[in-house]
């Protein structure tokens, strides 16, 4: 056992206490944190202003004066307010608290809110005669029009057809309209457009059929409250978007730091292997010896890259827990299937590396490996949608897969009954034994054999006859 602990430890200072490991830990964070710097930057100096001319054709003669009144500068200020509004309500609060408070949250995000739209838009509609030629209005379109006139640069064109607001004779279906814009014009601005347009035919139609608008608008909208999530915890207000991205989050971190340390075992392997230092190694240690603490080595290496991540999110995960968001208990359970995930996924990376001589013979061997422990992450969002489904149920007792499967349920909204999540415990073991059973002997046989690489079917050769 003394023998193991060194050539673990060993495994574990020749990893972690290089430059190129801490820079691949520290790397993604710096670069998130770049990233936020670089887009804080480019919000606070929001998108440019818009002014121009709204050209419409209204052959109903009934649909122009609702355009002109919807895109009104005051009106789309008035809007904005209220879609802020909205999103401010819909915002969790400890999101709110996080950013220093309710006043101080409240006009930072409305600074970034506003930033991010950018000025009201000043707009003027032009009303054409409803007999202009389409193909002439559009004209303005194509060519900007010189600073020194002072014309309005012409951003889009307008033509709402005869029908749109009275059906043809005998016809079940009301006419609709046209829209032609500027090159390039920004999508936002041709959303606000294409609403107003809507708007303005809707209460032009109303009209027409003498009803009153209010009245309709009443009978036909429902608010939409938002659903609250009960649990033992109490109540609280449900959060769709954290519902989605918390599942995805620990099964993210349990892949990573899986596959980084299951790579960083089959490189050194092969490279010990390569400089016959594993030839060193052998003559004090047998080969279990040598395989069980190189595994315990890159194990420590993982945990410590999961525990850094972890760390960079526990203000948020101690926030989602109050909310009854994420239960703290899920913590341990990652903590549980990254052990098992680790050693069923090392253990294959370990006997990969004793069959090889150099990396580029070990690429093809890992792809079956790799395409196993990336299923779950291709099946993310059917399964966060459906926790409970037989697919889902039936690959959290397959191993590998059923440690990174069982971690996304018991994530989700809906978590699995206690005896499934054990029985995923109990398939996780035995495919850890079957693992190392299979690891052993081909690591055993595949360490001082040189020349030729194997294949799939002769390290199975190995497994069985070792």
């Amino acid at each position: 056992m003394k023998k193991i602990l060194h050539i673990a430890e060993r495994e574990f200072l020749a990893t972690a206490g290089t430059k190129a490991f801490i820079f691949a830990v520290l790397v993604t964070p710096v670069v998130v944190g770049v990233l936020i710097l670089i887009m804080s930057r480019m919000w606070r100096e929001g998108p440019p202003r818009v002014e121009g001319e709204v050209a419409i054709v209204d052959q109903t003669g009934q649909v122009a004066a609702g355009v002109q009144a919807f895109l009104k500068p005051d009106r789309i200020a008035e809007r904005r307010q209220k879609a802020y509004r909205r999103m401010q309500e819909a915002m969790p609060p400890a999101l709110r608290a996080a950013a220093g408070g309710e006043d101080r949250s409240k006009k930072g995000i409305e600074r970034a809110f506003e930033s991010a739209l950018g000025e009201v838009p000043q707009l003027s509609v032009l009303a054409l005669d409803s007999g202009s030629d389409v193909e002439a209005a559009k004209g303005p379109l194509r060519a900007t029009p010189a600073k020194e006139s002072g014309a309005p640069e012409r951003l889009a064109l307008i033509v709402v057809h005869a029908d749109a607001v009275e059906r043809k004779p005998g016809a079940d279906r009301f006419g609709s309209y046209e829209l032609f814009v500027r090159s390039k014009l920004d999508v936002r601005l041709t959303d606000e457009i294409g609403d107003g347009i809507r708007d303005a035919i809707v209460g032009a139609r109303i009209r027409r059929s003498g009803l009153d608008r209010r009245e309709v608008e009443a009978l036909t909208n429902v608010d939409r409250v938002p659903s609250r999530t009960v649990s033992t915890a109490g109540e609280g207000r449900t959060n769709e978007l954290l519902n989605q991205l918390i599942p995805a989050a620990l099964l993210g971190l349990l892949l990573v730091s899986v596959l980084m340390s299951g790579q960083y075992l089959l490189t050194t392997t092969v490279e010990e292997k390569s400089n016959r230092v594993v030839e060193v190694l052998l003559s004090a240690v047998s080969p279990m010896e040598l395989m069980v603490g190189k595994i315990l080595g890159q194990f420590a290496v993982g945990l410590l890259v999961l525990a850094l991540y972890l760390g960079l999110g526990v203000i948020a995960l101690l926030s989602f827990a109050s909310l009854g968001l994420l239960d703290p208990t899920l913590i341990v359970f990652l903590l549980l299937f990254y052990l098992l995930a680790y050693l069923s996924v090392g253990a294959f990376m370990a006997a990969i590396g004793s069959a090889v001589n150099e990396m580029r013979e070990a690429q093809g061997l890992m792809t079956p490996v790799m395409m196993v422990i990336m299923i779950p992450w291709f099946l993310w969002m059917p399964i966060s949608r459906d926790p409970n489904s037989v697919l889902a149920t039936v690959l959290s007792f397959v191993p590998p897969l059923s440690n990174f499967v069982i971690m996304l349920r018991l994530a989700s909204s809906t978590p699995p009954p206690i005896w499934q999540t054990l029985l995923a415990i109990v398939a996780g073991a035995a495919g850890v034994y079957a693992s190392l059973w299979f690891a052993a002997r081909v690591f055993r046989i595949g360490l001082l054999m040189y020349g030729k690489p194997p294949n799939l079917a002769t390290l199975i050769r190995w497994a069985r006859t070792g």
